[in-house]
């Protein structure tokens, strides 16, 4: 009997399928939706054995051939790098830490820990046999004194960026030298212009449209992740760089003495005043850094967010999209995440002469750290990459790989714009009229994060935004949505979870955004009457009335069937699923630094399954992490209060269902 019903639904199921090739009906389960992968591939560059390519910068020269600098102080040009066998030459070694290069007449310059130097190879051997100092900057000699750059200016000049250090207490970045957490301007015959400051480690400098741009990691007074518009005289984040902007070619009068009357620098002791970390505080009165804002004109707010386990860990270069390339994203920039070994897409916009605008996954599944990026002439991506002094996602240690479109466009928020009212829609492809005038369709919220000296913030101010209306444009390629509760300086999760496309019925390849509403613009607003108020979801009361009648109906059954189930009630829950608790870890943030089954910059969650754990213990190590169950990982895990107790008991049963 069992065999025979077997059979027929064999039959049904080719039949169904019969049907769904034929396109008639049951659109909606055609074919499953392409992942970034199907668009754009990953292709390594092999380079000579025992080469370690910790990728420090990329510069591509005028004839094609790439420059790679790496963290070994070394730097090779790459002939022929997007063929299948590319010549690496070393060009220079015997640098210190080089993590930038640029090219510019003839010449490569790096910025090395402590100088920007050009390199020229006078006598075309190949190799740099010239080396100048343009200009040199102070350094103690601590360890976490990296530098960046360059980046070419739109005058010739050029842009470097220097890393706070840490002394006895890696939890407050400190400015030891001068301009040290600055941004600085440095001309060809070496003259240094302090240009703006409130950096922490800014590793990724771009240039856009002739405008620099840096992002910046989470950190002491660094909520999240975050990319600034570096205009001179701008205080972005960090204070420790203020301790100089008293000196008179500064062009930064905020001093860090005013920002610590405000915020609490927070320099807490123990019992025996010994300096301890300081955690997050619930339930205490903080700061943002748009209040500060409107003390002190000098701060900036980032253009984007990027939030922190969701858009990168350890956020590094910017990079815009040419004309011509990667599809339909001319214009916008590419930004990479070292920790998440991973590249999301930024659409940026100015409202009220600011910056701001989204960010949203691109690619992820690079073999390590996402560093740096350059243009190849083939309109091919290198990808520069390491995961020293932090972990990724990826499995190897440093790499050097290429990203190459195969001419397919995917079904993508092609771009977001902020409107009087809510937010307008670009897709890259004309989208099924059914479910984008749909309201159940779409989710907005809103959140924003502490400006406080203690690593990083959880996200506060939570509010979810309630969507009025939908208006799909004629072809089918804009929706307008009508947004209640907009608020001016938040992070607005955009998340488009029901819509599908016109044709194949595809969902969006990434159909979550993170809009950061610094001004809310002017102008025209929608009227109720404008647009589609259907939602699909208001079905549910009735479904949920539905199963109260059932409810009371199981009630009647006789005895020997409430026996039954009784009994089944004794069997074990069933063990949760990682595509159940995958929403839990991302909006907690775990994903940022943990794997289901790999290492990453934190033990995969089947490692901790093996250290066999209540779930009560993995509730407490969550929010009081103990590093030294841990020794061989090098970055701590920051204690996690604020996830709620019923969230933690479900990842804990995950955990341990992995055994």
């Amino acid at each position: 009997m069992m065999r025979k019903n077997f059979c027929k639904t064999g039959i049904w199921r080719l039949c169904l399928s019969a049907v769904l090739m034929a396109g008639i009906g049951y659109q909606a389960q055609a074919q499953e939706s392409p992942k970034e992968e199907d668009f754009y591939k990953i292709m390594k560059i092999s380079a000579p054995e025992g080469t370690l390519l910790e990728v420090g910068g990329l510069a591509v020269l005028p004839n094609g051939d790439l420059g790679v600098s790496t963290r070994r102080g070394d730097i090779f040009i790459v002939e022929n790098p997007t063929s299948a066998r590319p010549h690496f030459r070393k060009f220079a070694s015997g640098l210190h830490e080089v993590l930038g290069l640029a090219y510019k007449d003839g010449s490569l310059y790096c910025a090395q820990r402590g100088e920007l130097t050009k390199l020229t190879d006078t006598d075309h051997d190949g190799k740099a046999d010239l080396f100048e100092t343009i200009y040199a900057w102070p350094l103690s000699g601590n360890y976490h004194e990296y530098s960046f750059g360059p980046k070419l200016a739109p005058d010739g000049a050029f842009y470097v960026s220097t890393n706070l250090g840490f002394g006895s207490n890696w939890w407050h970045a400190i400015s030891m030298v001068p301009w040290r957490g600055w941004l600085l301007k440095i001309t060809e015959d070496g003259k240094m212009e302090p240009w703006a400051t409130g950096l922490r480690s800014p590793a990724g400098l771009g240039m856009v449209d002739d405008e620099l741009f840096y992002a910046e990691n989470q950190g002491d007074w660094v909520g999240s992740g975050g990319i600034w518009h570096l205009q001179k005289g701008a205080f972005t984040a960090h204070p420790a760089g203020l301790r100089w902007s008293s000196r008179p070619e500064s062009p930064v009068k905020l001093t860090i003495e005013q920002m610590h009357a405000q915020v609490d620098p927070r320099f807490d002791t123990d019992e025996n005043g010994e300096s301890v970390k300081p955690e997050n505080r619930q339930q205490e009165d903080f700061r943002t850094m748009f209040e500060l804002k409107e003390e002190f004109p000098e701060m900036r707010l980032p253009a984007v967010w990027l939030p922190h386990g969701i858009m990168g860990i350890s956020n590094s270069e910017l990079i815009k999209i040419p004309e011509g390339y990667f599809g339909p994203f001319a214009g916008q920039v590419l930004i990479g995440d070292q920790g998440q070994s991973k590249i999301m897409r930024v659409m940026l916009e100015k409202v009220n002469n600011e910056y701001q605008g989204a960010v949203i996954d691109f690619r992820s599944g690079f073999q390590s750290g996402v560093l740096r990026m350059e243009w190849a002439k083939d309109r091919s991506l290198f990808v520069g990459e390491t995961n020293r002094g932090w972990g990724s996602a990826g499995e190897a240690n440093e790499g050097l790989q290429r990203l190459v479109w195969n001419k397919r466009i995917p079904f993508e928020m092609r771009n977001i714009k902020a409107m009087p009212d809510g937010f307008e829609i670009e897709f890259t492809l004309p989208v099924d009229k059914k479910t984008a005038e749909d309201i159940a369709s779409y989710s907005v919220e809103s959140f924003i994060y502490k400006y406080q000296a203690v690593y990083g913030s959880p996200p506060v101010y939570e509010q979810k935004c309630t969507i009025k209306g939908v208006k799909l444009s004629e072809d089918g390629m804009k929706v307008r949505l009508l947004v209640d509760n907009l608020r001016k300086s938040f992070i607005h999760t955009i998340s488009l979870d029901g819509v599908r496309a016109k044709e194949n019925y595809y969902s969006l390849v990434h159909p979550t955004a993170y809009y950061t509403l610094n001004n809310i613009p002017e102008g025209e607003k929608l009227a109720v009457s404008e647009v589609s108020t259907r939602n699909s979801a208001k079905a549910a009361p009735a479904k949920a009335s539905a199963s109260k009648t059932a409810a009371a109906s199981k009630a009647k059954t006789p005895a020997r069937a409430s026996a039954k189930s009784s009994a089944l009630a004794s069997v074990a829950p069933k063990k949760p699923t990682f595509d159940e608790i995958k929403p839990l870890l991302v909006k907690n943030t775990c994903t940022a630094c943990h794997a289901a089954d790999k290492k990453q910059v934190g033990p995969s969650f089947a490692e901790v399954a093996k250290r066999k754990y209540t779930r009560k213990q993995i509730v407490e190590l969550i929010r009081n992490p103990k590093p030294e169950n841990w020794p061989t990982y090098a970055t701590p895990m920051p204690p996690m209060p604020q996830v709620p107790t019923e969230e933690a008991l479900k990842i804990a049963d995950w955990i341990n269902s992995l055994e």
